[in-house]
């Protein structure tokens, strides 16, 4: 009896009204949230609030036991998806102790669980894999643009660190200068203020920087993480060719073994024709 459990908790979790209910789970997730940040909402409904808390985290408790029942006999696989660990940790940090150990640990799994909304959206989870997936290039471009950020906060206070103490007084200041001018907020005025006496010098010093900041380094992340994108739909390709090829297998294997089941009943009817027409023989 105890067989059929996995098989049924796997229809439940891959059914698209058992999706849909934790997708409606999650954004009642969204405007718990946004309500509890109001005081007089939570003075006033606390019970209803509280309640429905309790009903939102009794779902995704509901939802964990399948998944785990579904890859029985070996549930621990379920750990084996990063999501399902994020998801499991959401849960537990939302059965912790109410008291104020853990009132800000509470607080914080209350509004992570926004975050499920990502793990139950494929498209969401391509589109956070790609941005894992290139981090690791990210890393080299971002440290190339911190040496851009470094060499040009040096060369900004030895230029206009005499004249324009408000932006260039200090190493730290002509790094938020440059912070700035990066996102071409206002850098109008930024070069205003620096250009002084030397205005075609400070001239080359912001177009420069915009065209190698912004032009190039923001277009070279943008370009890692579209070529992220691609690998991550090639990879999302092959993972439902290979689910089709198994599903493919199953079905024939499932006809071949209804096959079979045909074949020894048909055997057995023989068997049992044989028998009778042997003892109506004289």
């Amino acid at each position: 009896m105890f067989s059929h459990f996995p098989e049924s908790a796997k229809r439940i979790v891959d059914a698209s009204w058992f999706q849909r209910l934790v997708i409606l789970t999650i954004l009642i997730v969204g405007v718990l949230a946004g309500i509890e940040t109001d005081a007089a909402m939570v003075s006033t409904h606390g019970t209803a609030l509280r309640s429905l808390d309790a009903i939102v985290l009794g779902i995704f408790i509901v939802e964990a036991i399948l998944k785990l029942t579904a890859r029985c006999p070996r549930p621990w696989d379920y750990f084996r998806d990063g999501w399902n660990v994020f998801d499991f940790a959401v849960i537990v940090l939302c059965l912790l102790p109410i008291d104020s150990q853990f009132a800000v640990v509470l607080r914080l799994g209350r509004t992570l669980r926004l975050l499920r909304l990502v793990s139950a959206l494929p498209k969401l989870q391509l589109l956070v894999g790609a941005l894992i997936k290139s981090f690791s290039s990210m890393g080299y471009v971002g440290l190339l643009l911190g040496l851009m950020f470094y060499i040009y906060a040096i060369t900004g206070v030895h230029l206009f660190g005499g004249h324009d103490k408000e932006h260039f007084g200090s190493l730290s200041k002509a790094f938020l200068t440059l912070f700035q001018t990066i996102t071409l907020d206002d850098w109008k005025f930024l070069f205003v203020s620096a250009q002084g006496s030397a205005p075609a010098v400070a001239a080359i010093y912001f177009i420069s920087f915009i065209l190698l900041g912004t032009m190039i380094m923001l277009n070279l992340f943008i370009g890692i993480i579209m070529n992220s994108m691609e690998e991550m739909h090639a990879e999302l390709d092959e993972y439902n060719e290979a689910k089709r090829d198994v599903a493919e297998k199953g079905s024939v294997l499932a006809d071949v073994t209804e096959l079979d089941r045909q074949l020894t009943a048909l055997k057995s009817q023989l068997t049992l024709l044989r028998t009778k027409l042997t003892q109506n023989t004289p």
